[in-house]
């Protein structure tokens, strides 16, 4: 509990209150006193110069006693908390109106004094008491003067013992105490007001905390309620970036699950599709075995081509597969050149002549204008365009037509392997591409693994560029694809 923000806010702000309340009892009978003595002193500012415009306090340079004493007993009867001393130009006191044995000091710092008379200090302004060797009270005082001649100073101490003992006092009087017992209570509603307050405060940020945790514990991540607010605070903005989290996570977590998927489905096919040559394989091998006695010449010859085309196609499939498994460990292109894409394009075509020939297909390619040289790998590139001619071949009739398109631009160069043959349905283009996929579910075609497509795409992404596809059933699909081309330095290929 005490390891909680709240109950760490909690305690800082009961220590501080504390340390406040502490504080302000100390300073409150301080100030009330340093405010007392300010207000006594500028009261009796005057009080020394008009003491001294009515007497003389010396005659020929002599101390006038009988009128000295005089006045300072009538001083004394009309205030009975100050006192009042004759001081020489230097400070020592020359007389003064008390008991004998009260009076401690012989000299008073005249400092102070100079200070008081030309203005330079703020009240309350202290001087040395003459009954305490340490103490300092407030004062009047004037300088007494003959002829411009300074002969001493009158020093009127404004607060003797009697009004230090009220002081005392007053200090456990019924107001101090009153005034104690109303801050112990500013300070506890504050402190109450304060923890409602860090509450309602920490409330959402309890709340974060509560659904992270959930979150983490159960592993279900669902995003929290945001308060309407364009920018908020901060609690506003950490629940933000954890929706924006938990949206990432459940993408992540999505993404991995289709990823799971695909290996199984591609576990479960690559399973199909090496069973069947083998299942296939094995079994004519074993009827050779067995029966290669009874079995005529043409027989045995026909269960070898068998087994010799099952054997060719799981060749085919294991090549692909591993073309497949070392282009994805492929980071960027490693054998990245400039070659000429219209001789590549031409050799492909003449590649495939024939095979178009005996199934009535016609190849043609176009172009408007020649295409330079291209970037790239010309090995990866001739993959690529065999495995789009190798598709349109299977899923075009006799007497259907193949084209190859080029476009050229100053940045790159476009190509289109176009055919007119079954189409794909627009609801299987986007998958496609995904490895082992047919269109055609009975899986009839020959020489086709359904990786094709897929090393083509992965070809096309190590050069930076993206496959599109386009089709209507039974009117024709069209493939298109970018390729740099190349400026008399080498092109930037993605990583």
């Amino acid at each position: 509990m005490l390891r909680s923000l709240y109950s760490k806010l909690a305690i800082s702000l009961f220590v501080i209150l504390c340390l406040f309340g502490l504080l302000f009892t100390q300073l409150i009978p301080y100030v009330g006193e340093q405010y007392q003595q300010e207000v006594t002193q500028r009261l009796n500012e005057t009080l020394a110069d008009h003491v001294i415009a009515e007497l003389k306090f010396f005659d020929d340079s002599k101390i006038n006693k009988s009128a000295l004493k005089q006045t300072f007993h009538m001083m004394m009867v009309i205030n009975p908390n100050i006192e009042v001393y004759l001081l020489d130009p230097q400070g020592k006191i020359l007389d003064y109106v008390a008991p004998y044995a009260k009076v401690k000091r012989k000299f008073i710092d005249t400092k102070p004094l100079q200070r008081f008379i030309n203005k330079e200090a703020s009240f309350p302004l202290t001087g040395e008491d003459p009954r305490d060797l340490t103490g300092h009270k407030v004062f009047s005082v004037a300088a007494i003067k003959n002829n411009d001649q300074l002969e001493g100073y009158l020093y009127i101490i404004l607060g003797g013992e009697e009004y230090a003992g009220v002081a005392g006092m007053l200090k456990d009087s019924y107001i101090l105490r009153l005034m104690s017992w109303g801050a112990i209570s500013a300070i506890v509603i504050a402190f109450l007001a304060g923890l409602m307050i860090f509450s309602f405060m920490t409330r959402r940020l309890r709340k974060l905390t509560a659904q992270m945790n959930e979150s983490v514990d159960k592993n279900i991540f669902e995003p929290i309620e945001i308060r309407d607010h364009k920018k908020g605070d901060e609690v506003d903005q950490l629940s933000r970036k954890f929706n924006a989290l938990i949206e990432k996570i459940n993408q992540q977590l999505e993404e991995l699950r289709n990823v799971d998927k695909v290996r199984r489905d591609l576990i479960a096919n690559v399973s199909h599709d090496l069973r069947t040559p083998i299942t296939t394989l094995q079994g004519y091998l074993e009827t050779l075995l067995l029966k290669d006695k009874s079995l005529s010449d043409t027989e045995k010859e026909k269960y070898l081509e068998i087994s010799i085309n099952h054997s060719k196609d799981l060749s085919q499939l294991v090549s692909e597969l591993f073309e497949l498994a070392k282009l994805d460990s492929c980071e960027s292109i490693i054998y990245a050149e400039p070659f000429s894409l219209a001789e590549l394009i031409q050799d492909v075509i003449q590649k495939f002549t024939l095979a178009a020939e005996e199934k009535g297909i016609s190849l043609k390619y176009h172009y408007k204008n020649r295409p330079g040289l291209v970037y790239g790998d010309i090995g990866m590139m001739q993959r690529a365009l065999e495995n789009l001619i190798q598709n349109a071949l299977r899923h075009t009739e006799r007497g259907g037509t193949i084209m190859i398109m080029v476009k050229t631009t100053n940045e790159k160069v476009i190509v289109n392997v176009s055919d007119n043959g079954c189409g794909i349905p627009k609801a299987e283009l986007s998958q496609i591409f995904n490895r082992f996929y047919r269109v055609d579910k009975s899986r009839t075609h020959a020489n086709s693994s359904g990786l094709g497509l897929a090393i083509t795409k992965r070809i096309l992404e190590l050069h930076g560029s993206d496959i599109n596809v386009s089709s209507e059933v039974n009117r024709g699909t069209t493939f298109s694809f970018q390729i740099p081309a190349y400026r008399n330095q080498k092109t930037a290929l993605p990583v």
